[in-house]
């Protein structure tokens, strides 16, 4: 009996050992760079972290524990460290390779290990596409050497046979004992006797987030996020219903009255841009800096310029379907990844199309990555052109397709190529996402590099057009499809607060707006100008209509959410349950104000979890 609960409490603390240590590594190789952390900071951050540690330590030993107790009933010895060592290889593979994913990651995403790796793995080159091929080879030889490493440690606290024990009292007390266990360990993996279970927000401590991120066991983040019920209308609720319905009623009310007309016509041709990752911090009108993206900042002064449009989300599926068919962004979920529920959304295209417009759609990289196609054909765009579409030579300089200067040229083509009208094109550009490797040098910090690069194809290709027969009848809308976070120490506030800027010979005169708006605005302002009804975009706004009495913006990102209007912006973490920014317009926040904007932040993110359960 002494011989396996010794073997059990060994490896139990071995497990626990493993994924503490790994906190620490964590802390050494992902440290955020300019950031000093101290010895506390990574005690606490163990510390902290053991209220996961424990759970998925108590979910690994549990097999081990039924094996000890079958085990006293087998009269014979048991060749234990090699029956067990099945069991340990897939622990140690499964861990090692959740651990340098988690690793190779968190500098990408900023978040934990989760189910979202598995968005990518239906495209594994595109999922590549930023990194090199020495990169890849390197973490697999990190995960086999972490892996054999962890390996070795279990069999070593393994010992190499049982022996059976003898008499029937003997074997009786040994199983009542081990059952008596079981219950201990089953509480250590349900997170404790309280009402909350284990979950991520349990080891959040400290205001400062990597600090939270780094006390994330990345087996259980990766675990809950499988595991979570696709009941989405149980999640976040916050709220009785009828005080849900208090408070998030009239927030989305219809805008289908009076407008202000910006456009020449009723009609035009309709291109839009998704600017991939084009954050306000580049852009003048927004930042105040002028050196990134002096196309931009120059049309920006003759066209319609947006200074205060909020971008709903933090990635290139969630920001489409957001642009293009007015919905709201989930920190939980990516609505092009659901068919089922993508395909009861409205699209832009198939409201012009219903009006006579014809849709195309255009980008250098691959078109079924995160279910794009699907979503795309879906909502009613006819002609599709991609990475595919390109040659070898005009894709061999960037890892995830053809860069912009080439798909501008193509896009230029095609509007030359339209004929009669009324035609729509949305094209989603490419080249200002990681490695920020691009054929143009004119700043000195890639990244920045990168976007200006995006902006010197922009202003070639609109004055190109601005001497075609195309502009006279054309109106651009440009929009990112998310913000990005340059530098790194911005907030979240500032990584969604964006622009949009609509030009071309369609648009009457320039204007700022500076309403406060969220992208998914766009459709339905778009539509009021061309007196298209717009009813069915239910989250989509005419920022002009005069039944827009209550501007705000609400975004949303892995761990919380954002929401801002005229008294201020308040964003809330969804896992930690706290505020993370708090920021009046003018002076100090005030409490009321601030529980007002966290309130309907939360109302509308259980609304929005209510609206997806039902479609």
């Amino acid at each position: 009996m002494k011989q396996r609960f010794a073997w059990l409490i060994k490896l139990y603390l071995a497990l626990l050992a493993i994924f503490v240590t790994q906190k620490a590594a964590f802390m050494w190789i992902d440290k955020p760079a300019g950031a000093h952390y101290s010895v506390a900071d990574c005690i606490s951050v163990m510390a902290h972290g053991l209220l996961l540690d424990i759970p998925v330590t108590g979910y690994l030993i549990a097999l081990p524990l039924l094996a000890a107790i079958a085990s006293v009933w087998i009269a014979r010895r048991i060749r234990l460290r090699a029956v067990a060592t099945a069991y340990y290889v897939v622990v140690a593979l499964c861990a090692s390779v959740m651990f340098v994913a988690d690793l190779s990651l968190y500098p990408f995403w900023k978040f934990k290990l989760d189910a979202t790796i598995f968005y990518y793995t239906d495209s594994p080159k595109d999922a590549l596409a930023s990194v090199s091929a020495g990169y890849v080879a390197l973490r697999l030889a990190v995960i086999a050497a972490y892996g054999a490493l962890l390996l070795w440690v279990l069999r070593a606290v393994t010992p190499r046979q049982l022996e059976p024990m003898a008499g029937l009292k003997g074997k009786a007390a040994a199983t009542l004992l081990m059952i008596g266990a079981a219950a201990p360990l089953v509480v250590s993996i349900r997170g404790g006797l309280g009402e909350s279970t284990a979950n991520i927000g349990k080891v959040y401590f400290s205001e400062d987030e990597y600090l939270n991120h780094a006390a994330i066991n990345p087996c259980f983040s990766m675990l809950a996020s499988i595991g979570k019920a696709e009941d989405y209308a149980a999640e976040f609720d916050y709220f009785g219903e009828s005080e849900r319905t208090r408070l998030f009623d009239g927030l989305y009310a219809p805008t289908e009255t009076d407008t202000v007309r910006l456009l020449n016509t009723e009609r035009p041709n309709v291109v839009v841009i998704l600017m991939e990752s084009f954050g306000g911090q580049f852009v003048e009108a927004v930042s105040g800096r002028k050196d990134i993206a002096p196309n931009y900042n120059r049309l920006a002064r003759e066209g319609v310029i947006f200074t205060n449009c909020y971008s709903n989300s933090f990635r290139t599926d969630r920001g489409t379907v957001s642009a293009l068919s007015g919905y709201p962004s989930f920190p939980t979920q990516s609505v092009m990844k659901l068919p089922m529920k993508s395909r009861t959304l409205p699209c832009l295209a198939a409201s012009l199309n219903a009006r006579g417009y014809r849709s195309s759609f255009i980008y250098g990289g691959d078109i079924n990555f995160t279910n794009m196609q699907s979503y795309l054909r879906t909502g009613g765009y006819g002609s599709i052109t991609s990475d595919v579409d390109f040659s070898a030579d005009e894709r061999k300089d960037n890892p995830w397709g053809a860069n912009d200067d080439v798909t501008f040229a193509r896009l230029e083509q095609m509007i030359a190529s339209q004929g009669r009208g009324p035609w729509h094109i949305c094209f989603l550009t490419l080249s200002s996402h990681e490695p920020f490797e691009v054929p143009y040098k004119r700043l000195d910090d890639k990244i920045p590099n990168a976007f200006a690069y995006t902006d010197h194809c922009l202003g070639q290709f609109v004055e190109r057009l601005r001497k075609s027969p195309a502009w006279r009848n054309l109106l651009i809308v440009c929009l990112p499809d998310h913000g990005f976070q340059y530098p790194s120490d911005i907030t979240h506030e500032q990584h969604h607060h964006n622009s949009m800027l609509w030009i071309g010979g369609a648009v009457r005169q320039h204007r700022v707006v500076s309403t406060l708006m969220n992208q998914s605005d766009m459709p339905a302002t778009l539509l009021g100008q061309l007196r298209i009804p717009h009813k069915e975009y239910t989250f989509s706004r005419d920022v002009f209509s005069t039944d827009y009495k209550y501007p705000f913006a609400f975004f949303t990102f892995k761990e919380g959410f954002g929401f801002a209007d005229s008294t201020g912006h308040t964003v809330y973490g969804i896992i930690s349950d706290k505020i993370n920014e708090d920021s009046a317009r003018n002076g100090k926040p005030s409490e009321a104000e601030t529980a007002v904007r966290v309130n309907r932040g939360k109302a509308i993110l259980q609304s929005i979890y209510d609206d997806l359960g039902r479609r």
